[in-house]
């Protein structure tokens, strides 16, 4: 049983590198950094638990119960990430409700293989994405109102990232983000998904999804304008930039033949349009 194990943990070897977005980067306070890396490391051992084509639903219940037993003090061994999260709030007097909002998400993912509209994928979203940059506005002393634009922006680059990784989620966990209600009114299936290229009703469900992306992202340009603390602002407009690119980049490529990712050129064009966020 999970239960008895030292480490319920089951690390993928995917790391912040591996990620669309900075996370930590140089460009928050030194001070600030290990906090969010101790988050980020929570969150991806949780995800890969809930991310595991090797564990049984069941056993990936269990493990994640653990994880959140340790976060909560109720338990004092088996998840080191959970550990080092539970001594970062201590540290920061940042809420837990973020982490332990994330493992409604993932305890969602271990059992969940299709969503069927829209406000269902966003309903999931509100517990995958968006309490990452809560935790790391919370943890920066920002004011609660860069929630709001927050929110879609990590729901948009949530999606983008199910976007980009449809194929691959549906091959290894037979599991689904695009919306089954979208797909059917497109003349769609999920199976396409295994293909050699997009069909045409893909591409209408893709473009669907990335014109909400595309309103989530103009909508987050309000996080930038509203952080306070310079570095921070820096970042989230890097990140706000890196969202933009990636959606461009989905509109026009196929993400069925082949990930559809940024590149070099993405990041340096991203770092300096966020300079205009500098003062």
């Amino acid at each position: 049983m999970s239960a008895a194990l030292e480490n319920v943990e089951n690390w993928s070897g995917k790391g912040r590198a591996d990620e669309n977005f900075p996370v930590g980067s140089a460009l928050v306070s030194a001070r600030l950094r290990p906090e969010i890396h101790a988050f980020y490391a929570f969150a991806r051992n949780a995800d890969d638990i809930a991310d595991s084509p090797d564990l049984a639903s069941q056993d990936k219940l269990d493990r994640l119960d653990i994880m959140e037993a340790v976060l909560m003090g109720r338990r004092q061994d088996a998840s080191p990430s959970a550990t080092g999260l539970r001594a970062s709030l201590a540290r920061t007097g940042v809420t837990d409700r973020h982490a332990r909002d994330l493992m409604v998400a993932f305890r969602q993912d271990a059992t969940k293989t299709r969503y069927e509209t829209w406000d269902e994928l966003v309903e999931y979203c509100r517990y995958s994405a968006m309490p990452v940059g809560r935790h790391v506005l919370d943890l920066h002393g920002e004011p609660e109102a860069t929630h709001v634009p927050s929110d879609g922006l990590c729901a948009s680059l949530q999606v983008l990232n199910h976007l980009q990784d449809g194929s691959k989620d549906l091959a290894a966990l037979d599991r689904c983000y695009l919306p089954q209600d979208m797909l059917r009114q497109h003349g769609a299936v999920t199976a396409e998904l295994a293909g050699t290229a997009e069909t045409p009703g893909l591409r209408a469900v893709f473009a669907t999804m990335l014109d909400r992306c595309d309103a989530w992202n103009a909508a987050a340009t309000d996080l930038p304008r509203g952080t306070r603390d310079r570095r921070l602002r820096l970042e989230t407009a890097v990140i706000l930039g890196l969202a933009r690119r990636l959606a461009r980049r989905l509109r026009h490529g196929d993400p069925v033949a082949g990930r559809v990712k940024l590149s070099k050129i993405d990041a340096a064009s991203s770092i300096l349009a966020a300079l205009r966020f500098a003062p």
